[in-house]
């Protein structure tokens, strides 16, 4: 699957990512360096987000389109051609976008929301299994693994960026570019090498 890749073609004019976690993981940095990508790559680039309750540890969820020109941040209903999951949950909580055999790439991280925890409600176990209902494109990631392997967990949402850019046409350099610009100047080496493992996919823990 690691052929499968989007770009940006007249057939293609525009590509939909939707960006799914919990507060605190990263995940508006992590689509803030998406359209920075894009707009490196000379593409029109729009983004919105909800994170309402992310300081809680909510749900929270961007979505990014890019392409040669785009009039609307927002994606609509079975039009995404790439799920990206921080936590398992969050993947079906959104799966609705997808558009037939799109990608759905998931953090095998499990962050009981505070709703289902309260109301005593079991973790769906067939996450997985759900979503191969929907596309047979699904790619689990030991990300919390890998970005400890790095040397820090916090760099998450790099390690995820680095495990979607399998699957988009953009050159490496771009996202280097793009990484230095928006993570604070302390860390840029730190989560380039997050961005490089995380490309590299479970292979970089062994």
């Amino acid at each position: 699957m690691q052929n499968l890749k989007y770009a940006v073609t007249q057939k293609h004019p525009v590509i939909n990512v939707l960006m799914s976690g919990v507060g605190g993981q990263g995940v508006l940095v992590a689509s803030d360096i998406l359209v920075l990508v894009a707009m490196h790559a000379e593409l029109d680039a729009k983004k919105s987000e909800v994170h309402g309750m992310a300081q809680r540890g909510g749900s929270v969820v961007s979505q990014v389109r890019y392409g040669k020109k785009i009039f609307s941040p927002l994606i609509e209903m079975g039009t995404a051609d790439v799920i990206l999951a921080f936590e398992k949950l969050e993947a079906i909580r959104y799966l609705d976008f997808l558009k037939p055999n799109g990608i759905v790439l998931i953090n095998e991280q499990q962050i009981t929301p505070l709703s289902v925890f309260s109301a005593n409600i079991p973790y769906p176990q067939n996450i997985e299994e759900l979503c191969r209902k929907k596309t047979e494109h699904v790619v689990l990631i030991h990300g919390i693994k890998i970005a400890e392997a790095v040397g820090n967990p916090r760099t998450i949402n790099s390690v995820l960026l680095g495990a979607l850019s399998n699957f988009l046409e953009f050159d490496e350099h771009h996202w280097m570019k793009a990484i230095a610009e928006r993570v604070p100047p302390k860390t840029i080496e730190l989560n380039r090498q997050a961005f490089e493992a995380g490309r590299l996919g479970n292979e970089s823990i062994g």
